[in-house]
């Protein structure tokens, strides 16, 4: 049976992208890059803390977070952003353009339906709902460009990605669900999330994809 090709981002079946080629060098400078942003510096900036000096507002920690990320992979690692995921719209097959589409309607629908509750109308909604949506997408950055783009260009595909994952899920980014009431079923939950998102960035090799959607998840529940 043939998948009409604007279904097949939904089984995730699309089309081939060369892997991204780089030194080894620059390999372990992109997890030298990753290793400060998520443990010295914390993705809550908890190096702050420790010595003692006051938390900025989330939405400059964030542009921070994006900021220096970028300019790490840029500058430090030399490797160009398209190589971790960033690839032009352009250059995107009709799969990717198709799923990515669908994927935004499908998701603020049902999001919207789900939280129709909640205080929409309050003054700062907006805004924290933009903050949220670029956390997401920092997590994608580090996690699913940074990360598993050199742990699956080393150790292959099945193993880049579930180290990738275990590292999102067990590490710095949630440490904090340890004191939930629940942390197994709320770990379990960010296991299968997060692989899902590390299968879509292995399978289309599009980074904006996952982050995005990251991002629209994000930005309604937590911004909700």
């Amino acid at each position: 049976m043939r998948i009409p090709r604007h279904l097949r981002g939904h089984f995730l079946l699309f089309d081939s992208k060369p892997r991204p080629s780089y030194p080894s060098r620059a390999g372990l400078r992109l997890l030298a890059a990753f290793l400060l942003l998520e443990v010295v510096i914390g993705p809550r900036f908890h190096l702050l803390t420790l010595l003692g000096l006051p938390q900025p507002a989330p939405w400059i920690r964030i542009l921070a977070l994006l900021a220096l990320a970028v300019a790490l992979v840029k500058l430090f690692a030399r490797i160009d952003l398209s190589a971790i995921g960033f690839i032009a719209w352009r250059e995107w097959s009709v799969v990717e353009k198709s799923y990515f589409v669908q994927v935004i309607v499908i998701a603020n629908v049902v999001f919207a339906l789900v939280v129709r509750d909640a205080r929409f109308n309050a003054p700062d909604w907006t805004a924290v709902a933009a903050v949220n949506f670029l956390w997401g997408f920092y997590q994608e950055l580090a996690y699913r460009g940074m990360l598993q783009t050199e742990l699956t260009r080393r150790f292959g595909a099945t193993a880049g990605v579930l180290l990738a994952n275990i590292a999102y899920t067990f590490g710095p980014l949630h440490f904090y669900h340890l004191a939930g009431a629940s942390p197994i079923a709320m770990f379990a939950a960010i296991f299968a999330i997060g692989l899902y998102f590390g299968l879509l960035r292995h399978r289309s090799g599009n980074l904006w994809m996952p982050a995005v959607f990251h991002g629209i998840g994000a930005a309604w529940i937590l911004g909700a």
